[in-house]
């Protein structure tokens, strides 16, 4: 934008002079740096303001920063992604940085590593990964040169920063909330093996454990079956068929997706069963579809939003030299009842 009455661009050093500070303290503030005092980013953000500053993208890149943070993730239709996304979003909004999102449209290794390459490419200061598909090699390699928060994934590394769920605890809150019911015969949806991308802590491996030990701890081994159907409406669909048209079909089933859940709605309607009549129905995510009066699906909730907010905060850490050693934080689950759980039969 340019200076009123004149075709000068509007620099570093005229909102310095207009807000009677440094340049280097104009540009503590558009790095958001640590120390900056809330009187001081009031001034210079008005100056700005005032005189219609923009910093200059290219610019920036020449001297080694964009102001840009990439976002990974699979596919923009699983409702927990704008949660995260949600998270993220809030942190950044009162910083310079801006966010682009990358959605691969798929969980395949070469989608989603095209994808990030295409993000390294353009300098993009940071990057948040959502459960990754990206080869874990490839991920470190990358993390060497750009700060990298790793969001579901369990496998640490001091490359990279991972914000986690409880999933343990998580998986036993449903278990235990389904056993108290009284169900026996509880079926698991679970998303397949990524093979190849050398992640052994996905989220889906901790679930899956999780409910074969809770199912253990209730005496119900024998009973505990997983169908990899994947995380997604048409998975929890063929896995929700497959099951419910067995010779032996389960009184409820635990869907390691909300996403995945909403396929089992369809299948039980198709098959004219009824939603906790016939079958009890359960969750994970809590996201903002389970809450709808027609679903009122109980789900396990992992503070999407927080664990966004968490990892934008670990990489403006990383990105402002406040830290450089790695951390792993983990949010504790929590779960929401509703009306598709009841006692078998009710």
């Amino acid at each position: 934008m340019q200076p009123a009455g004149g075709s000068k661009r509007v620099t570093i050093t005229d909102v310095a002079r207009s807000a009677g500070v440094s340049t280097s303290a104009v540009s503590k503030v558009l790095r958001n740096a640590y120390g900056v005092s809330p009187a001081m980013r009031e001034r210079v953000q008005s100056a700005m303001t005032e005189l219609g500053y923009r910093p200059h993208a290219a610019a920036r890149g020449m001297r080694g920063r964009t102001y840009t943070i990439g976002v990974l993730l699979a596919s923009i239709r699983n409702a927990f992604y704008a949660d995260l996304l949600e998270g993220v979003d809030a942190r950044l909004r009162d910083t310079e940085y801006a966010l682009f999102i990358g959605s691969s449209g798929s969980s395949e290794m070469e989608d989603q590593t095209k994808l990030i390459h295409a993000m390294v490419d353009r300098q993009m200061d940071g990057l948040i990964l959502i459960a990754p598909a990206v080869p874990r090699s490839e991920v470190v390699r990358i993390a060497a040169g750009v700060p990298t928060v790793v969001i579901g994934h369990h496998d640490p590394s001091p490359a990279y920063d991972c914000v986690v769920n409880q999933d343990g605890a998580g998986v036993d809150l449903v278990i235990d909330h389904l056993v108290g019911l009284g169900h026996r015969d509880i079926a698991h949806l679970s998303h397949p093996t990524v093979r190849g991308s050398q992640w052994k802590q996905r989220p889906e491996h901790h679930v899956r454990a999780a409910y074969r030990e809770a199912m253990a701890r209730h005496g119900l081994a024998d009973l505990a079956r997983v169908v990899h159907s994947g995380y997604s409406d048409e998975g929890g669909y063929r896995g929700a068929m497959e099951l419910l048209t067995s010779a032996h079909p389960p009184t409820a089933i635990f869907a390691g997706a909300d996403v995945a859940a909403t396929g089992v709605f369809r299948a039980a309607a198709e098959l004219g069963l009824r939603i906790p009549g016939d079958l009890s129905l359960a969750g994970y995510n809590n996201t903002s579809v389970a809450a709808l009066a027609p679903v009122s699906l109980t789900s396990v909730d992992q503070a999407g939003a927080m664990m966004g907010e968490t990892a934008a905060r670990l990489l403006l850490e990383r990105l402002e030299k406040r830290r450089d050693r790695a951390v792993v934080m983990a949010s504790t689950p929590h779960l929401v009842t509703r009306d598709s759980t009841a006692p078998p039969g009710a």
